[in-house]
């Protein structure tokens, strides 16, 4: 599958809404939950006036000029927080692009960004059962802790 990873523009920050809904992972047989989940203030972290802190970075992913997915990172205190210097990363693809190898791309692209501009590490957090722990162990995250739903995982730069 063609496709292009670009910085995302200022005025595509609102597409991180639905990004951050598809990244909600939703095991099989499980009903996804409504659309409003992302209003929690602990999802919200992820996206409020994402691109006015100077470590907010996101890039996206096209296909045939359409947007179908989004990497993105910042310095906060979500369920991957590590410190206050590592940033925390977010990423989904609508789901009719996923297993095409453009989740991987984003991720290594931005972890170049990353070590671009000086960053030591970057974190994460999955749940256990999601099938992209393994995706997030081939870009380089170790498991650093975890609990008893998810892992935090840690990529050095």
């Amino acid at each position: 599958m063609d496709y292009k990873i670009r910085i995302i523009s200022e005025g595509e920050a609102g597409l991180l809404k639905d990004f951050l809904y598809e990244a909600i992972f939703v095991p099989e047989g499980v009903p996804a939950p409504p659309k409003s989940i992302i209003n929690q203030p602990e999802l919200q972290v992820y996206i409020a006036d994402f691109g006015k802190k100077k470590d907010d970075i996101g890039l996206v992913a096209e296909v045939d000029k359409k947007i179908v997915g989004a990497v993105w990172v910042r310095i906060m205190n979500d369920y991957g927080h590590i410190d206050n210097n590592t940033p925390s990363f977010a990423i989904s693809l609508y789901r009719d692009y996923r297993g095409f190898g453009i989740g991987t791309s984003l991720m290594k692209k931005m972890l170049r960004i990353l070590k671009d501009r000086g960053y030591k590490q970057a974190s994460l957090a999955v749940q256990k059962v999601n099938y992209a722990v393994r995706m997030y162990q081939k870009t380089g995250f170790e498991i650093v802790d975890e609990n008893e739903e998810e892992y935090i995982m840690l990529c050095r730069l």
